[in-house]
């Protein structure tokens, strides 16, 4: 017993030796919550003669599942190997497989990944001949089973339109998939736990014995889970013999419930004494992780929200580095003073960057590429790999070369005009037998299709942005390619829509700025955009990923550690972002997630925001975080752009905002003539931008300085 615990605090040994009935540990940032779960597991084991195939542990990922078996193999031998230790969706699936049958599903039934989700609702969509991605309706399968909703119930509350289609037939495409799934003896990792749950619920028997395999339950990350896993634990856990109440340990902290937008309930883990009566919490407050400085500021952020359980990080490193705080006059000076500081600590491999969204790397790879630091980009594909920007790019690459075959097919239903797969094989197939190029072939689609109208358009669309291109920077033409093609309003129907139009954003800003530094035509910038992308390439002789810097959202950075972390980017509208502003249940997961960010660190952390940043193509200054402003003075050193001291932390005057641009005559109301659209009437005016109504169109929002409009008496 002693060797059991003598590595473990009172805290934790408290909660290991916690033998029968439910019971909540409050694990905060870097306390040993795993530990504290696997010595619990060996003292049931060593200690309480518990059989290790009544013992269950979920985790949230294989990977963590995967070190938790290692772990314990080591503390209690060959035993281990009978434990059961598992996703939610593995061990969903490991019931299913022996009574599947009982919910209809057939023996040696496949799970479909992604892709095959993918394939089977573009064959759905064909099939309705609608026009549309696969996209939101992958988004929208998720949500109705993330939540455990019905049908109905969801297109009760859902937008009339869903993927650019109207909700009613959102919900065919839906039930054409479901009965496509059971068709091809298939069912998605939603429906693991769905089917699980019906069974259980319709089963008693089947229950009854798997809760006998699962006598001791432990959830790990519980602040985490969704209404299904929430379900399925509840059915799991049960009563216990003699009526005590659940053997159920639950582990987590919700002061790290940040996904919510992964349908994550944070009251799962704050209603638990409620749901189970009589439970006991324990409280791991220990952190072994960060420095006192570090953990005070922590402290001072996290303490303003309402909905948490309370506790006190202490720390066991006394002391420490204080936290630097850095304020940037803009966004590329901000990325330049990380670059700088990365140079002067050395030892790559032990440093992260951190920001909220992913078109925030940009100018960061830009600046520490230029110094020579090798960067390791963390769940996400390069900037210039993304693939709105290769879409956008590809228009470009296709005006100054109307030859390039590859990308001009990219962009031929790109965004949705109605050319379709098969119009597109016949296309092809015609410049393959008759040695035309792609664009030769479009320009004669009225001899070749039945319906070449949507062609016809592309082609002057082309024709258009052929001129364009040796007539405008590369700014300008990607913004005539914006308005042209609807290619902002098309993003916006996407789930990830409000990151993928961060990202043009920040494409357009990539395009200005090369037009001040450098300057050219559109196809220099795609050559200087095309070398920049080869050096996001692994290249052979690289630095291994333990030599390079590490950059990566908050989101991705959950539960990994460095002894040095830059977060940047602490400003209104990024970090609390601007979506989160209009709840207080969103706002305060955005202050989780600044939290998260601000426990990653071991020894030393580094803030910072920019005074001015430009958003969606304007110039805007940007206070800093409500966040910060909560963080006491005293707890920060600010710091000047090249590490020296600077002013007191806040004690500044901000300059005055610049005025927004006028747009003069129109008001909302005007008549007015488009190049292209024809006449229509201005519905709305808001900063550089006119939104005008064209009949048998519907609404266009256009940039005032390229829209080219004539006012109509």
């Amino acid at each position: 017993m002693d060797d059991l615990l003598s590595s473990l605090n009172p805290a934790q040994q408290e909660a290991v030796q916690h033998y029968e009935g439910p019971a909540l540990v409050v694990a905060g940032a870097g306390s040993g919550k795993t530990r504290t779960v696997v010595h619990r597991i060996a003292y049931l084991l060593r200690e309480r003669r518990v059989y290790p195939g009544e013992v269950l542990a979920v985790t949230f990922t294989n990977k963590a599942a995967g070190e938790m078996k290692e772990r314990l193999a080591r503390m209690v031998g060959g035993s281990a190997s009978d434990l059961w230790v598992s996703t939610f969706h593995s061990a969903a699936l490991r019931i299913l497989r022996v009574y599947g049958e009982y919910v209809g599903l057939k023996s040696g039934f496949v799970v479909y990944d992604d892709d095959d989700q993918t394939t089977l609702l573009k064959e759905i969509l064909k099939e309705l001949g609608l026009e549309a991605k696969p996209g939101p309706f992958r988004a929208m399968l998720d949500r109705i089973k993330n939540q455990g909703r019905g049908l109905s119930e969801f297109l009760r509350e859902a937008p009339e339109f869903i993927g650019g289609v109207p909700k009613e037939l959102a919900g065919e495409v839906y039930r054409k998939y479901q009965a496509g799934m059971r068709a091809q003896g298939a069912v998605d990792f939603n429906d693991l736990l769905l089917l699980s749950i019906q069974l259980f619920e319709e089963q008693p028997g089947v229950l009854a014995k798997i809760r006998q395999r699962a006598r001791f339950i432990h959830v790990d990350e519980y602040q985490d889970t969704n209404p299904v896993q929430y379900r399925l634990t509840r059915l799991l856990a049960g009563l216990a013999e003699g009526g005590t109440g659940p053997n159920l340990m639950v582990v987590g902290d919700p002061d790290q419930s940040i996904y919510g937008f992964r349908n994550a309930d944070i009251h799962n883990i704050l209603d638990f004494t409620k749901d189970y009566p009589g439970a006991k919490v324990f409280r791991l407050e220990e952190n072994y992780r960060s420095t006192e400085s570090i953990l005070q500021v922590a402290n001072a952020v996290i303490e303003k929200n309402a909905l948490r359980l309370e506790k006190t990080l202490r720390s066991v490193k006394a002391g420490g580095e204080p936290v630097r705080l850095y304020r940037a006059p803009n966004a590329r000076e901000e990325a330049a003073f990380v670059a700088r500081e990365i140079v002067k600590l050395g030892q790559y491999g032990q440093i992260a960057v951190l920001y909220r969204t992913n078109a925030q790397s940009r100018l960061l790879e830009e600046h520490l590429r230029r110094g020579g630091v090798p960067v390791r980009l963390v769940g996400a594909v390069g900037f210039f790999e993304r693939r709105e920007v290769k879409d956008l790019l590809a228009y470009g690459r296709v005006a100054v070369n109307p030859l390039d075959g590859i990308n001009l097919r990219r962009i031929l239903n790109t965004p949705a005009r109605g050319i379709g797969a098969s119009t597109v094989g016949k296309l092809v197939e015609q410049a393959q037998r008759t040695g035309q190029s792609l664009f030769e072939v479009l320009r004669q689609a009225e001899g070749l299709l039945s319906r070449p109208q949507p062609v016809q358009a592309f082609v002057e669309l082309l024709e258009e942005l052929l001129e364009a291109a040796f007539e405008t920077g590369p700014a300008e033409f990607f913004e005539r390619v914006l308005d042209a093609t609807g290619f902002r309003e098309a993003l916006k129907q996407e789930t990830d829509g409000e990151e993928r139009l961060q990202n043009i954003e920040e494409l357009l800003r990539a395009a200005r700025d090369w037009e001040e530094e450098e300057g050219g035509s559109l196809s220099d910038f795609l050559d200087s955009v095309a070398l920049t992308a080869k050096a996001e390439e692994p290249q052979k002789g690289e630095a291994p990923p333990e030599a390079s810097v590490t950059l990566m959202t908050l989101h991705n950075a959950k539960g990994l550690e460095f002894p040095t972390v830059f977060l940047v980017g602490l400003e209104e509208n990024l970090l609390p972002h601007r979506n989160s502003l209009s709840r207080l249940e969103d706002l305060e997961e955005e202050r989780r997630l600044f939290y998260v960010g601000i426990t990653r660190a071991q020894e030393k952390l580094y803030l910072s925001y920019a005074e001015e940043r430009e958003t969606y193509g304007k110039r805007e200054y940007s206070r800093p975080s409500r966040f910060l402003e909560e963080v006491p003075p005293e707890l920060l050193k600010e710091i000047g752009a090249f590490g020296d001291t600077a002013v007191p932390v806040m004690a500044y005057t901000r300059p005055e905002p610049k005025p927004k641009p006028s747009l003069g005559e129109f008001r909302g109301g005007e008549r007015v003539r488009h190049p292209r659209f024809g006449q229509g009437t201005v519905v709305a005016a808001l900063g550089g931008e006119v939104t005008v109504m064209f009949p048998g169109l519907g609404l266009k929002k256009l940039a005032l300085k390229f829209a080219g409009l004539e006012k109509i008496d």
